[in-house]
């Protein structure tokens, strides 16, 4: 992530089944569900009264496994009548009236059926082409740089404390999409391909694209933290004489660098060309690369905004602890 020091630059159960209609006080009006018999019908009264309905009260009972019957006097003709009864009602009554679970089982299997769903909708995406697709969304926003105002490129797609403060808190993503030069789109695009692959084709598509937004968040997160607390207690000015919160930082370095990293942690004794020429260990390589960010947020952050890169070392150290706790799928 780079920083741009200039400042213009963010019920009813079933057809055939009647028990587990509520049988209502008798003040309550008449439930249209209910099914008594029509010729000996006077009254309604709950279950805990049957003990003292008179011979009058003459209720038909079905069930869907084809147990008929009825309720006089309090009771069943038969023990098993009962059993079979009461159990397939209240079955049917589960499938039918979630509601009457006090709204439990109704969230829950919207929760079940809205996770089916997303989990469908991302097992349609590849490895490849998630990676492609986020260098493809890299692309275009750095090809909108060139075509649209840079004004408004500067308000709505580079993170500042000014900016988030103005509302603009859209820019904590947006801005992981965004590259002012095509040095800095290809070196990050080069290392999203290689290690992004990887990391999606290890741990799926959606792994990795959840990865990407929270390095690219997290990075944000750090910077503005940086210019808002720490670089003002260090350095009174910045660069020009630009106050702190008015300087704005691009790039997906950091969200990168989430990536990256989690790989490196993953296979450290991995061979890693740094910069395209020199082989070295993966873990060196790591250790190079927060080196160098440290090297940066003490230097003030001026040129390249090491805070960021930091934000997202964090997300992937936190990733590889879940890994080595079993919990890497939930991240």
């Amino acid at each position: 992530m780079r920083r741009q020091l200039g400042v213009g630059l963010l019920t009813k159960i079933a057809k055939n089944g009647c028990l587990t209609y509520s049988l209502l006080p008798k003040s309550a009006s008449p439930s249209p569900f209910l099914k008594p018999d029509s010729s000996r019908f006077h009254h309604q009264r709950s279950f805990s009264e049957y003990s003292t309905l008179s011979n009058s009260n003459l209720w038909k009972i079905c069930s869907s496994n084809g147990a008929r019957g009825t309720i006089q006097n309090g009771g069943f003709p038969s023990s098993l009548l009962a059993k079979r009864v009461f159990s397939s009602a209240l079955l049917q009554g589960r499938s039918k009236f979630p509601v009457a679970m006090r709204g439990r089982r109704l969230f829950s299997s919207f929760s079940l059926d809205h996770r089916r769903r997303r989990g469908s909708f991302f097992r349609r995406f590849t490895a490849d082409g998630v990676v492609l697709g986020l260098i493809a969304t890299n692309v275009a926003v750095f090809i909108l740089w060139k075509v649209a105002d840079n004004s408004f490129m500067g308000k709505n797609f580079m993170i500042s404390v000014d900016h988030i403060l103005s509302g603009r808190l859209h820019t904590l993503i947006t801005s992981a999409f965004s590259h002012r030069d095509a040095i800095h789109l290809f070196s990050n695009m080069i290392g999203l391909y290689f290690f992004g692959t990887s990391i999606a084709q290890t741990f799926g598509p959606q792994y990795l694209l959840k990865l990407y937004l929270a390095g690219a968040l997290t990075g944000s997160i750090f910077y503005l933290v940086y210019q808002a607390f720490i670089a003002p207690s260090i350095y009174r000015d910045d660069l020009r004489g630009v106050s702190h919160s008015r300087v704005p930082a691009l790039g997906a370095s950091a969200a990168t660098s989430a990536i990256m990293l989690l790989d490196i942690f993953l296979y450290p004794k991995r061979i890693i060309f740094l910069d395209l020429i020199f082989p070295l260990p993966a873990f060196l390589v790591g250790v190079f690369i927060v080196g160098k960010d440290i090297l940066r947020v003490l230097q003030g952050d001026r040129e390249v905004a090491g805070s960021a890169h930091l934000g997202g070392a964090a997300v992937a150290t936190v990733a590889w602890l879940q890994k080595r706790k079993g919990r890497f799928g939930r991240f």
